[in-house]
């Protein structure tokens, strides 16, 4: 567990079920307070109200800009500083899908989530982090990312995901010096509503709380899957 923060608060954002929600839970229990964000305030809420004090509500539409805003000037205004931010949310594993005839309106939306929305929260964040001696941002990515082993399926999701890793390599980069460790991690094939099947959550979710809580010489600019380096 990290032992060198100031500031021990998260923000997830698509915490109110799910991969998110298990990743907001883990951290609780290792002692944490958590944001819970979710595209409305009374998801957000219903979340929190079952995983106890510790977690807060906060709605985030993380493909707005305006929403992406005021979220974190509420966190700034919090006092509590924030050391830890994970970017779970994502939509649309579009196994129904080849890339050769990809519905392209389609494909823009899983982009403006899985990829322009991390980056805008992740750019919302880095003032909030910076302010920590030590900080982190967790990419959720995929396997389905990895260039090594594309193949033609989830045209969508699966270029969002690479672009996705490519973003990790650069804000980790940027984001050195100010001490925030930036890191992908595929939590699996995991049994949320997205999903379909697969392990359990809790499993997927353990990945995810290992790359949040590292330490300050921890790993920075690297894929993980249950905390073990895989191919980008």
């Amino acid at each position: 567990m990290m032992s060198d923060v100031a500031a021990k608060t998260a923000l997830v954002t698509g915490a109110n079920r799910g991969l998110g929600f298990e990743t907001a839970r883990q951290l609780i229990n290792q002692g944490w307070t958590v944001w819970v964000s979710a595209r409305s305030l009374d998801k957000a809420k219903a979340a929190t109200d079952a995983l106890g004090d510790a977690a807060r509500p906060i709605e985030i539409d993380v493909t707005s800009d305006e929403s992406v805003e005021v979220a974190f000037e509420d966190v700034g205004l919090s006092g509590d500083g924030l050391s830890v931010l994970v970017n779970n949310a994502g939509i649309d594993f579009d196994s129904d899908q080849r890339p050769a005839t990809a519905d392209l309106d389609r494909v823009q939306k899983s982009f403006q989530t899985n990829f322009f929305g991390a980056w805008r929260v992740a750019s919302a964040a880095f003032r909030l982090l910076g302010e920590q001696p030590h900080s982190v941002i967790v990419n959720v990515s995929s396997g389905a990312g990895s260039l090594e082993g594309m193949g033609a399926g989830q045209p969508g999701y699966a270029t969002s995901k690479a672009a996705l890793n490519a973003l990790t390599r650069q804000l980790a980069a940027d984001l050195k010096p100010q001490g925030t460790l930036v890191n992908a991690v595929c939590p699996g094939w995991v049994a949320t509503d997205m999903g379909g099947g697969g392990r359990p959550v809790a499993e997927g979710a353990a990945g995810i709380v290992w790359a949040a809580t590292l330490p300050t010489d921890g790993p920075t600019s690297g894929f993980f899957r249950d905390g073990k380096p895989i191919a980008w």
